[in-house]
């Protein structure tokens, strides 16, 4: 991990913490997914619109946490926008750790939090089509099976 004068977070992390992309809320969002951090007090919110064709055309948030929790938020935007939704679940969060150029292992709690607005959020769109919330957790294991996890 590279790091900085900031003490042990990567230029990537400091770079999404103090400019973070897609902050804010979406109107009439596809989709809402929302976790939260009993141990530590981090809230995220994940807004995603969502088109027929089930692509990912916007992602944003709303987090209240510390520096590695809005970089991992951040970066978590950036890595949905324009994937299917199927790909967004194989967003695991040693990809949001990978792509943030490392987290502290006190830290890495953070990017566990994104992957899981991303099911939430994905849920939830779910739920408004009329579909099985259930079908996120079904493709996740899928996924997990593949992976050999």
């Amino acid at each position: 991990m590279a790091t900085n004068n900031m003490g042990p977070y990567s230029d990537e992390v400091m770079d999404h913490f103090t400019n973070p992309r897609n902050m804010g809320e979406i109107e009439n969002p596809s989709a809402v997914g929302e976790v939260g951090n009993p141990a530590c007090g981090d809230m995220m919110k994940l807004f995603l619109k969502i088109s027929d064709a089930g692509l990912i055309e916007e992602a944003t948030f709303k987090t209240f946490g510390c520096g590695a929790a809005i970089a991992s938020s951040s970066m978590t935007t950036e890595l949905l926008r324009g994937t299917h939704l199927e790909d967004a679940l194989r967003l695991t969060n040693q990809n949001i750790v990978d792509k943030l150029g490392g987290l502290p292992p006190a830290k890495i709690h953070c990017s566990v939090m994104a992957e899981e607005a991303v099911e939430m959020a994905l849920k939830d769109y779910y739920k408004k089509i009329g579909k099985a919330e259930s079908l996120v957790d079904d493709l996740k294991a899928e996924i997990k099976k593949e992976r050999g996890e």
